[in-house]
């Protein structure tokens, strides 16, 4: 890292106006306002998926007045507003609206559980309608433009020009940069390798309504849902039988990182890149049990390519999400 921002936070120049960051995710949102002053009033709350299609962007509203309240700074202060989200987006004249399988339960339909059937959240528009300036971007790039700035993608301080991050959490989420530019795509999508076909797994089903994408098979959710018959009712419960030896549980675990490992591998010999940064819940608990078996599904395969990319733990460790959404409005 370039930056002991981790251990010191980070501060904006004195006098300057607040930031609020705001991290959407398929379990939970979180905010928290940046100033002179650091990183201060974090609150966070169950993502909202219940009532009309409004309800996640007035409870984004809601929440950065509570961060504001805790911060002791006016909500009419607040410069910029960066919200790093999970995805696909859907642009509706110019603005992002969410069509996320986590949240949308119009995408896969009643399957799926989720207690609404919305085709898409509204998210720009209602806090273009409080705050003057409003950056939205894939919680992917949020993330890799943070690792690129402060952690693991940089090397003697400078950016690097062909990596990625990616998130192993609720759904699976990248952020892409070849040849030194972002990726984003027509609708800011670039990056959505966790709906790649792997398999023709039928009990996999996607929040985005496929049948075995990556994160259909892996994703936390897809963990709770394929495996608790088994008596692996989430991921720690996995995890937990692994680490004490459950034969079963640790064949599930190396059949996950075989998917996973091969999406990564997938994304290194696409764009030809030097490093991965790897975080997200399901990662980051499991880091040194997940960590050298995905390096082992990549290792051999394709030398002139592999070789000469690294896979690594992401440098900002569980606050990658909260520095996303800060690196895309400073």
């Amino acid at each position: 890292m370039n930056s002991n921002v981790l251990t010191h936070g980070f501060k904006l120049p004195s006098g300057a106006a607040p930031i609020a960051c705001v991290d959407i995710g398929g379990t939970k949102v979180a905010v928290n306002i940046v100033d002179d002053q650091g990183v201060r009033g974090k609150v966070s709350e169950p993502t909202a998926t219940t009532g009309v299609n409004d309800a996640l962007g007035r409870q984004i509203i809601r929440l950065i007045g509570q961060s504001c309240d805790a911060a002791d700074v006016p909500v009419q202060r607040i410069a910029r507003v960066g919200v790093a989200s999970c995805g696909p987006f859907v642009l509706n004249q110019g603005l992002v609206e969410l069509a996320a399988p986590n949240i949308c339960g119009g995408q896969a339909g009643p399957a799926r559980g989720l207690p609404n059937d919305w085709k898409t959240a509204l998210l720009e528009a209602p806090l273009r309608a409080v705050f003057a300036h409003v950056r939205v971007e894939n919680d992917g790039i949020g993330a890799l433009e943070a690792e690129r700035r402060w952690g693991a993608l940089q090397t003697n301080g400078v950016p690097m020009a062909n990596c990625a991050y990616v998130t192993w959490s609720t759904g699976i989420g990248t952020g892409l940069c070849a040849d030194g530019h972002v990726l984003r795509g027509k609708n800011g999508n670039a990056g959505h390798a966790g709906h790649l076909f792997v398999s023709t797994n039928n009990d996999a089903l996607c929040g985005c309504g496929n049948l075995g994408d990556v994160e259909g098979l892996i994703a936390g959710n897809a963990i709770a849902r394929r495996f608790a018959s088994a008596g692996y009712a989430d991921s720690a419960s996995l995890f937990a039988a692994a680490y004490a030896g459950d034969a079963g549980a640790n064949a599930i675990v190396d059949d996950l990182c075989e998917v996973m490992g091969r999406m990564l591998y997938n994304l290194i010999v696409t764009l030809d890149l030097q490093r991965i940064s790897l975080g997200g819940s399901v990662y980051w608990h499991h880091r040194d049990h997940l960590l050298p078996r995905l390096r082992a599904v990549v290792k051999g395969k394709l030398p002139p390519l592999t070789e000469g990319c690294e896979l690594v733990s992401a440098g900002l460790g569980e606050r990658v999400g909260d520095f996303g959404a800060l690196a895309l409005v400073v």
